[in-house]
């Protein structure tokens, strides 16, 4: 019983629930593992004895992070303070836009009166007023639970401050004082203007005839220019962009980088550079252009998978002249400002790519003095390598600006919404974020899934996951930072695994995914966060919110404002019989899909492609039979409500007409926003990553494709008779003016 009530002090679960009417527990050893990887020794009984009565005994006025909803109740800790407490709020000056330099505002001062108790304050069951817990301790009611705006509100007392994260002083009467971090957050994230359809793509996967090799940033505003103008379409959506750990072979997921803070260079135009036309060597370049121009030709002629070493190769040694050109002063003001936006994470970004290329990229393995950020030993190393350090900033910045360019190039098209950016669940372990965030990782943990229906021993991600507590006592700093440098230059973000915000499957080090336990986050703080950056950006955020999700999340989420992600063939009536769902039962508030980068596309759905393709690399669990022919019956089942629904007039057995047919569902749903997976839109069967392979299949490193596997170019994708045909299905009746809604029937 000790170690439960130590784990659950500190959000870590003993069980937990596969499926409603099953109870897992979780392995003492797990428990006492994850424990430690948050800084709690219970290895023995005394141990755990010894850390209870330290946590049970510790009292806080304040908890470290404070949250205040525009418009809301007061949290327990700020409504149950006793009366005639000083509360003063401190606004941090770098979290207040406008303010002049050197003239901090003003703090606001209030005093709580006896009067403000009284009003009804929704508080979470087994809470008192004024309760609060420590930095490690997790949040004594469920992160779950919402207050009832309608009938509470904040006392009298309570100033509201400007939305922004500040520093709350509280001093009561009987002397104690008490200070911590403020969120002050809108209620809700902004939401899409309209109704609206856009492309999702893997950009590394778009070619076109300029490409070196992979899809980039000149191709990713070339499509979404091309999209709006040309067809109405309100976003693109593309694969996270974050920055890869260098190697040879790099890891080729985009979902597992060295840094989610900053964006891979890899993915620059680099003939869009302006002091690309000022190089000097021009002879060097135009050979690394024509090995460029080889690259490209070997994928889209030869059979040859993308190759992001090689590309990144060329890009590098092209990127190295082009930085030797002199910045004009007004480019050059551009760069200072840069740098002193991105502050200390860029300077250990940069820093980190520096030692990278002198010690490889794994830091656990760099010599013992530079494995700390912030020894003699790494300043030294800084100062030896000024000028990598200097070309690693400003490859973050030309990224910055091609990646705003492209937003710009979104809007100007007259799309509301632009491009949403992708933010993986968490980075490498051996990556520039972990090296400069050690402390916010808990050490010798990796994130994954618990077994369930569809993989029963679990999943390992390789990911290390943040450390609650500290996340808290930082006042949510990294997490902060990471959402402003996403959002800047995106018109919506996506969040792969948006439990996460909520939950996380922690598993130890050298363990079965099996031996795994859920670590409680502190939903409120991360979900005001996600708000406050959200609306300082003026961005919608869709979460990826499919599998297994905890009851409650998908409203909490819908609360705030959080588009979900509906994926057609999982839209089922599960509760009536697993019939696919009427498109009229749909939800609003969701990015409705026919597929995602790990699910087979529409024409191998519709063909049982997917499953031969399964059983060619030994994946199945049944035989080739049994899973053809519930996969059929499953297709069929679709196929039947299309044609009720008068959706498919082709009839059945065209595959075309049928792709159509599923999108004219699509439109059909109240859904905010229709997702067209652009490999769908010329007949695509191969998926771009399958789940459950390694080197098996050649995951996230395929050019899209017609159905014969093809690769098609951009250019001749926009030209295709067959995507035309796809989009008039979603192209409104008068672009960019019709009002929310308006399709063409």
């Amino acid at each position: 019983m000790g170690l439960s009530r130590l784990a659950a002090l500190h959000g870590v679960a003993t069980s937990y629930s596969p499926s409603p009417d099953v109870t897992v527990s979780v392995p003492d050893d797990t428990v006492i593992a994850v424990l430690a990887a948050l800084g709690v020794d219970a290895g023995t009984p005394a141990d755990v004895r010894k850390c209870l009565v330290a946590a049970e005994s510790r009292s806080r006025l304040l908890p470290p992070t404070v949250v205040v909803w525009a418009g809301e109740p007061l949290p327990p800790a700020l409504a149950g303070l006793p009366p005639g407490s000083t509360v003063t709020v401190e606004p941090e000056p770098a979290e207040t836009p406008g303010h002049l330099a050197g003239r901090p505002p003003a703090p606001l001062s209030m005093r709580s009166r006896a009067a403000a108790p009284a009003a009804p304050v929704t508080r979470p069951p087994g809470t008192a007023p004024g309760s609060g817990t420590s930095a490690s301790a997790a949040p004594a009611a469920s992160p779950l639970a919402a207050p009832d705006t309608t009938t509470a509100s904040a006392p009298a007392w309570w100033i509201p401050p400007p939305h922004g994260v500040h520093r709350i002083h509280v001093r009561t009467p009987d002397h104690r004082r008490a200070t911590a971090t403020l969120i002050a957050a809108p209620a809700r994230v902004p939401q899409p203007p309209e109704r609206s359809h856009g492309f999702l793509v893997q950009l590394y996967s778009l070619l076109s005839a300029r490409s070196w090799g992979m899809g980039d940033l000149g191709d990713l505003a070339d499509l979404a220019g091309w999209a709006g103008r040309t067809l109405g379409s309100g976003f693109v959506q593309v694969n996270p962009l974050h920055a890869a750990v260098p190697g040879r072979p790099t890891d080729p997921s985009p979902y597992r980088p060295s840094s989610r803070r900053f964006p891979d260079p890899v993915h620059l135009h680099v003939e869009s550079i302006p002091e690309y036309g000022h190089v000097r060597d021009r002879a060097t370049l135009d050979d690394l252009r024509q090995d460029a121009a080889a690259l490209s030709e070997a994928v889209l002629n030869k059979g040859a998978l993308i190759d992001r070493d090689a590309v990144w190769e060329l890009k590098r040694q092209a990127l190295e002249l082009v930085v030797e050109v002199p910045l004009t002063p007004g480019r050059r003001a551009a760069y200072c400002d840069f740098l002193a936006e991105q502050g200390q994470a860029l300077e250990d970004h940069a820093l980190w790519c520096a030692l990278a290329e002198v010690h490889g990229p794994d830091w656990h393995a760099w010599p013992e003095a530079l494995r700390d950020p912030r020894s003699p030993g790494t300043a030294r190393a800084r100062a030896e390598l000024l000028d990598r350090v200097d070309f690693h900033c400003r490859l973050a910045w030309l990224t910055a600006t091609q990646l705003a360019a492209a937003q710009r190039s979104a809007e100007d098209a007259g799309m509301g919404i632009g491009i949403v950016h992708d933010l993986a669940v968490g980075v490498h372990p051996a990556g520039a974020d972990t090296w400069a965030q050690q402390d916010a990782f808990a050490p010798s943990m990796s994130v994954g899934a618990p077994p369930d229906a569809f993989n029963a021993r679990g999943q390992d991600w390789g990911l290390p996951p943040w450390r609650p507590d500290v996340l808290a006592a930082t006042g949510y700093a990294a997490y902060r930072g990471l959402l402003r440098g996403l959002l800047a230059r995106a018109g919506a973000l996506r969040i792969d695994h948006v439990m996460g915000l909520f939950r996380l499957w922690w598993v130890p080090e050298g363990r079965p995914p099996t031996d795994g336990t859920y670590v409680t986050y502190d939903a409120e703080a991360m979900l005001a966060v996600l708000a406050l950056e959200a609306h300082r950006a003026g961005a919608v955020v869709v979460g990826e919110d499919l599998g297994t999700v905890e009851p409650g999340v998908r409203e909490a989420l819908a609360r705030r404002g959080v588009l979900g992600t509906s994926v057609l063939w999982f839209e089922r009536d599960w509760a009536g019989g697993g019939r696919p769902l009427a498109p009229e039962q749909w939800r609003r508030d969701c990015l409705a899909t026919a597929t995602t980068h790990d699910l087979p596309s529409t024409a191998a759905r519709l063909t049982g492609d997917h499953v031969t393709l399964r059983h060619r690399l030994g994946l199945l669990t049944r035989s080739l039979e049994e899973e053809l022919t519930e996969d059929a019956t499953d297709t069929a089942e679709w196929l039947a409500l299309l044609a009720r629904l008068r959706m498919l007039p082709e009839g059945d057995g065209d595959e075309e007409a049928a792709v159509r047919a599923v999108h004219r569902f699509l439109l059909r749903t109240p859904a905010r926003m229709t997702g067209v997976w652009l490999p769908d839109t010329v007949g695509d069967r191969r998926p771009q990553n399958l789940p459950g392979t390694w080197d098996q299949y050649p995951n996230w490193r395929l050019p899209i494709a017609d159905p014969e596997g093809h690769p098609v170019t951009l250019e001749e994708i926009t030209a295709s008779p067959r995507l035309h045909a796809l989009m008039e299905v979603l192209r409104p009746r008068k672009p960019h003016t019709a009002p929310p809604g308006e399709r063409r029937p």
